[in-house]
């Protein structure tokens, strides 16, 4: 089948599948008359895993691994188990920060309902936000500390 044949058979865009054959999640065989790119329907049984796996939170690298672990014949469920739960803490972390963060934007709100607008004046651009500087002064050397650690 065509690339638009099989996307739309899949629920992506053309695009999407272009982007799995360049980074080899699918290998589509060439039609030696016309040089386009031919779907199998094994190809199409690997975009709905593809799918199926995004939706679970699973990265494009980690669906290329489990692809690969399961070309060698093996089983890829036990690395799929380890995945699935980096994944969550990972997610349980960002929530955290989110969480953070919708807290922080929401005590800035709460202080700037009754504080006046001002105009910039070559020393303040926005007084609402430069109220907090040191309000989050901390939060913000914390974030600095985490990437740095992180790298």
């Amino acid at each position: 089948m065509k690339m638009s044949e099989i996307a739309r058979q899949a629920g992506v865009t053309p695009d999407a599948v272009r982007h799995y054959v360049d980074i080899g999640l699918l290998a589509p065989v060439r039609n030696p008359a016309n040089g386009y790119q031919v779907f199998s329907a094994g190809d199409l049984s690997r975009l709905h895993f593809i799918r199926c796996a995004r939706t679970l939170g699973f990265r494009l690298a980690d669906i290329r691994e489990i692809f690969e672990e399961a070309g060698k014949g093996r089983s890829p469920c036990p690395r799929v188990r380890e995945l699935m739960a980096e994944r969550i803490t990972e997610t349980r972390r960002q929530i955290d920060e989110l969480s953070a963060l919708c807290a922080r934007m929401e005590t800035a709100m709460s202080e700037w309902r009754n504080m006046h607008d001002s105009t910039p004046d070559g020393h303040s651009v926005c007084r609402l936000i430069e109220s907090r500087f040191g309000a989050d002064r901390d939060v913000i050397h914390e974030e600095s500390s985490a990437s740095e650690v992180s790298r």
